[in-house]
């Protein structure tokens, strides 16, 4: 007997799923239906920066997979078309075509939701005007090189200074746009710590970049045409030829809650660890909630890594086999310009927030050798807890090389390390990679003198 499988959503988990279900369908029996409200399938939303920047110089190197590819693998991928409703009981979904307004109902044995997420975008005078932008789909970034394309943009205002931020005033900076980026926060990215921070401000502020912190966005003004002509902030007006929202995103969950399914406190759906939400309902990527295996608690991180996780392990589920998330620790990677950040695991904030008790430490170190040629600087700091020394924790700012370090602490917090185990790691070494000592041993070596010294003498 057939079953139908529906998809809601042609991206990172929603195709990932069709293709493992269709993969490990031996029998044949198996129909995957897929709705997709764009133009485009299975893409890099992560590359759209650096196409509006330059580094990648044609839009469809960020697309994997088309969708006639997808239909030629045996998917039937239905584009301009989007899900309205889900109805649990029935087990249907409501479908409606963006271009032609035309409605009908679908039948699904098993239903993978995969709408993404959605930025995040305050309710702002002047929000909607011509020249306004976010950047989290493939349309979106198609909008903003025509734009740039079509115009004289001398001036560029970037509202957030979080991932999307940062490396949108990139794009802004290497198309020779002068370019100011401004956030609520102290300090520009917040998913560091602000000592952490503070370096990143120093070192885009030292490429020209503008950066204004503990401001918030009041409202834009706008032309006769239409168009953006100014940011407004407090008493701070910034002329702008062109904006970019990079606020963050949040859970694409709406249609879910609609149906009845469980939204966690992070925004995002919840589901057990197979990635199921409710039986027969699945959903991953970036509109649900995941756990956090450090602090044990329900969070919402928009990275394609996870979601073609979450994609495989619903497709393997759907298949008859069994697959299951283990979690995430947080770990991140981006870079504005010449200036890398990586962060895993928890800062202090968050730490705080978990009731860890906890040590910092705080090393500057090169990305090689000293004496060799291109060295270049680096701040790596380390949260480790205060009486097992277990690594919690990890930050890197610094210059080419460095943040991919970040993965070596992502492994030892995966794997439950103490800072002191850490420390006569065997980690490779030639001049031209690192120094004899890597930041990462002497980070950790510091880490441990500081668990050590936070270790209270036994009584007598």
């Amino acid at each position: 007997m057939s079953k139908r499988m529906v998809v809601i959503g042609g991206d990172a988990t929603g195709m990932s799923a069709a293709s493992t279900a269709l993969r490990h369908d031996d029998a044949g029996e198996l129909e995957v239906v897929v709705l997709e409200r764009g133009h485009y399938t299975s893409y890099s939303a992560c590359g759209i920066p650096y196409w509006i920047s330059g580094h990648v110089g044609e839009r469809d190197a960020l697309i994997a997979r088309s969708p006639e590819q997808h239909r030629e693998a045996g998917i039937d991928v239905r584009m301009r078309t989007e899900a309205t409703a889900i109805d649990t009981e029935k087990q249907t979904v409501s479908v409606r075509g963006v271009d032609d307004g035309d409605t009908y109902e679908l039948g699904y044995d098993e239903l993978v939701i995969a709408t993404g997420a959605v930025p995040t975008v305050p309710p702002l005078t002047g929000a909607d005007a011509e020249g306004v932008f976010g950047v989290q789909s493939l349309e979106q970034g198609e909008q903003i090189v025509k734009d740039l394309a079509d115009g004289d943009r001398r001036r560029a205002v970037v509202v957030g200074a979080g991932y999307i931020g940062v490396e949108m005033a990139e794009a802004m900076v290497v198309r020779g746009i002068e370019t100011t980026i401004l956030d609520q926060a102290p300090e520009p990215f917040t998913q560091v710590d602000p000592d952490m921070g503070a370096l990143i401000r120093e070192a885009m502020e030292n490429m020209g970049i503008t950066v204004l912190t503990g401001v918030a966005v009041d409202g834009f003004d706008v032309g006769e045409d239409g168009r953006v002509t100014a940011v407004r902030a407090g008493d701070t007006v910034l002329p702008a030829d062109i904006v970019i929202m990079g606020l963050g995103v949040k859970p694409n969950a709406q249609l879910a809650a609609d149906a009845g399914l469980r939204i966690g406190a992070s925004g995002g759906i919840v589901t057990d660890v197979r990635m199921q939400a409710a039986p027969g309902v699945w959903a991953g990527g970036d509109c649900v909630e995941v756990h956090h295996r450090l602090s044990g608690t329900g969070v919402h991180i928009a990275l394609g890594t996870h979601a073609n996780k979450h994609g495989r392990i619903i497709g393997t589920n759907i298949a008859g086999g069994y697959g299951a998330f283990p979690g995430v620790i947080g770990t991140a990677i981006s870079k504005v310009c010449s200036l890398e950040i990586g962060r895993t695991g928890l800062g202090q904030r968050e730490a705080d927030a978990a009731g860890y008790g906890y040590v910092t430490a705080t090393v500057e170190s090169t990305t090689t050798a000293g004496y060799w040629p291109e060295a270049e600087w680096m701040t790596v700091k380390l949260l480790a807890e205060q009486r097992t020394g277990r690594l919690l924790g990890a930050q890197i700012v610094g210059h080419a090389g460095s943040a991919k370090r970040i993965d070596v602490f992502a492994t030892a917090i995966w794997n439950g390390m103490t800072v002191e185990e850490m420390t006569f790691m065997d980690l490779s070494y030639a001049p031209p990679f690192s120094p004899v000592w890597d930041a990462v041993l002497v980070a950790a070596r510091k880490a441990a003198k500081e668990v050590q010294g936070a270790i209270p003498a036994s009584p007598v």
